[in-house]
């Protein structure tokens, strides 16, 4: 009879945001670029929307002001991706290892073997997995992984390939983290809906511990399903002018008529009962697409007041969304049957089961 494999478990997270807050100038720039009648639409969605602060490490300027402020780094014509790039490389580790500090508060992270890092918002060799890794004093024989480019669900990705190790090798002590700085691919549209989708976008990062050490949440399996015809509605160009972000109005109303749809919600949501679900990680990639999700599948009140939380607080970070709204679950109550999932490009849903330990 072959072994039953080791469980994996995601033991601790801990999370990072910068110390600028630029949620506000942001709302300020965005109006000036629009009509009168575009401007009403505008304040009507900031006013839905559910963000009260999104983060960046974009500095203020020498007076204090923002980075689309006079001194700012949007203050003038837009930069290149060359210097986008450049505060990406000294910017993204040091945000990455606040949020593994922040983990190190929780629990011991001596005998890491296994470091694996998503990020979406820029590039960098030696990666920003050598980096982080050469920074925190790991050892040379730690295998690296680097899920790059897959955006919001990335962090599912992230730790199902961290539960893959585990189950592997049940000595696996797997470094997973997320970083991401949205904010550094500002673009100069002048239209209503990249405005508002660039409304929704902030820097922050995530680190967790998982192994086969019986503590925080079970990863049970993983599940995967892709919208058809929809690969067009969210988008990254890489442009010389930063990432251009393509994030069409319509996906909220795609995921919500996909949703109601058996077997599709069968499929996004591992096939579970959802009656029986008692914990609800949801990457809160805006508003619209949290009730979207929450009506679609019939959520009861407030099952979903995480995932707005961490919203509220710094708006979609990307990968580092989802770490954000577990990190914040497990310091809550016991979850019996949990689900995570996640959009992102494809257009994708992904995610895993989950359950508190025993």
């Amino acid at each position: 009879m072959p072994a039953t494999p080791t469980t994996a478990w995601l033991n601790a997270i801990g999370t990072a945001v910068p110390g600028h807050d630029i949620h506000s100038a942001f709302i300020g720039w965005a109006r000036e670029r629009l009509d009168a009648r575009a401007v009403r639409l505008f304040d009507r969605m900031v006013d839905r929307a559910g963000i009260g602060h999104r983060w960046s490490v974009l500095p203020a300027s020498e007076d204090g002001g923002s980075p689309v402020g006079a001194g700012g780094f949007y203050a003038d014509a837009m930069p290149g991706t060359a210097a986008r790039m450049r505060i990406y490389a000294d910017s993204a580790p040091i945000l990455a290892i606040a949020a593994i500090e922040a983990l190190r508060e929780q629990i011991d992270l001596s005998g890491v073997t296994h470091l694996v890092v998503a990020s979406c918002t820029g590039f960098v060799a030696p990666g920003i997995d050598q980096i982080v890794a050469a920074q925190i004093g790991l050892a040379p024989s730690v295998e690296r992984l680097l899920v790059g480019f897959m955006g919001c669900y990335a962090a599912v990705a992230a730790l199902r390939s961290a539960r893959h190790i585990v189950r592997s090798d049940p000595d696996a002590r797997v470094l997973v983290v997320t970083v991401e700085l949205s904010t550094l691919h500002l673009q100069p549209a002048t239209d209503l809906e990249p405005l508002l989708a660039m409304l929704q976008f902030g820097d922050g990062a995530a680190a967790a511990l998982v192994s086969g050490e019986a503590q925080g949440y079970a990863i049970d399996t993983p599940f995967a399903a892709t919208l058809p015809d929809s690969a067009a509605l969210i988008r990254w160009d890489i442009t010389d002018a930063g990432f251009a972000m393509h994030l069409s109005g319509e996906v909220p109303g795609r995921i919500a008529t996909a949703l109601t749809d058996p077997a599709f919600a069968a499929a996004a949501t591992g096939g579970r009962s959802l009656a029986a679900v008692d914990g609800w990680a949801v990457h809160a990639g805006g508003r619209s697409i949290l009730d979207a999700v929450e009506r679609s599948l019939s959520l009861p009140p407030d099952s979903l007041a995480v995932s707005r939380g961490v919203l509220a607080a710094n708006g979609n970070m990307s990968s580092a969304t989802l770490m954000f709204v577990l990190a914040s679950m497990l310091a809550g109550p016991r979850v019996d049957n949990g689900i995570a999932l996640a959009f992102g490009p494809g257009l994708a849903a992904e995610g895993f089961g989950f359950r508190s330990a025993a």
